[in-house]
């Protein structure tokens, strides 16, 4: 496993990340595991040498944490894990119970470490923005729980660029923790973020780990043309179709397979692979349901691409709209 710094930090990270939206209540989403298939997968992660994972408090309602929390402890000490939640979803049914409210920040971390089994997480991210409460209150909030001890850096997700700034700017005038790193859809299908966002985050020192590097297993090849959905996720899952669907996108599929044959390597591999060749790209989340999934996922870190491969990997891609900068 190779490690890297998280942005200007000097926080050191595993070259990939896992995430754990896949763990928890079958009953919340079709694909995700209970805590019975889900420790093997964490246990092979740490054994390959990921340090860094990565949950949310409303990934099955706060199941995700609660199964992070009784797998970690066995696994490796506090001081080997770098750990990431993040806060904004409904974690309860009263109206304080979600958002990026002062109230419910103090609120969510406290339940959070209870379910992580933690006096502190390494990283906690604001996992939306939050249009009915000022920045100014969140970011106070997050400034405050890293001095209370709760948490060691501050994260962003699911921002556009001048979010970004703006946060960046309002941190470094009132004095406060600033964003040591931003989670943000990104992979080989979905480069929008290409336009701003990361030279923004290459010039402010700004850590990026994208999510969803297998573009919900589509560079996987797990819906292809044919529309033979190759997983339960793919199956249950609406949003693969709603994002990527058209000719463009398959001609990125193809792309990413022919690279594959020509390399001797898996279609993950080649996906990771390019995104690990991007200098501003710290460590891609990625997602498991099975223990070859880590596997194969590990094997990228050793599948190097030629200029001619990405040349050839990026040219089919057309611009998409953006998603999920809400």
């Amino acid at each position: 496993m190779e490690y890297v710094s998280l942005g200007r930090s000097g926080l050191k990270v595993s070259r990939l990340g896992l995430g754990t939206f896949s763990f928890g209540d079958p009953a919340w989403q079709a694909w995700v595991l209970p805590e019975d298939q889900s420790k093997p997968i964490i246990r092979r992660a740490i054994e390959l040498g990921i340090n860094f994972i990565d949950t949310a408090d409303m990934y099955s309602n706060g199941v995700s944490e609660e199964i992070l929390g009784r797998c970690w402890p066995d696994f490796m000490r506090r001081e080997e894990l770098v750990l990431s939640t993040k806060a904004f979803g409904v974690t309860g049914p009263s109206v304080n119970e979600r958002g990026l409210s002062r109230k419910h920040l103090f609120d969510a971390i406290d339940l959070s470490l209870r379910r992580l089994k933690t006096d502190y997480v390494d990283i906690y991210q604001l996992h939306r923005a939050d249009h009915t409460t000022p920045i100014e209150e969140s970011l106070e909030a997050m400034h405050d729980i890293v001095k209370s001890g709760k948490a060691r850096y501050v994260g962003v997700s699911n921002m556009a660029a001048w979010q970004l700034m703006r946060t960046l700017a309002i941190c470094d005038r009132r004095g406060w923790v600033r964003p040591t790193v931003i989670q943000n859809h990104y992979n080989l299908a979905y480069r929008e973020e290409e336009r701003e966002m990361l030279p923004l985050c290459a010039l402010e020192g700004v850590g990026v780990t994208p999510w969803s590097p297998l573009a919900r297993g589509f560079l996987a090849g797990n819906t292809p043309r044919d529309g033979k959905r190759q997983s339960k996720r793919a199956t249950a899952d609406p949003n693969i179709k709603a994002y990527f669907s058209e000719d463009h996108d398959y001609a990125v599929l193809d792309a990413v397979t022919a690279c594959a044959k020509r390399n001797a390597v898996t279609m993950t591999q080649v996906a990771l692979a390019w995104l690990l060749a991007k200098p501003i790209v710290s460590a891609p989340i990625i997602g498991a349901t099975k223990i070859s999934h880590v596997d194969d996922a590990v094997g990228a870190l050793k599948a190097k691409l030629s200029a001619a491969d990405i040349e050839a990997l990026e040219r089919p891609y057309r611009p998409h709209p953006v998603f999920l900068h809400l």
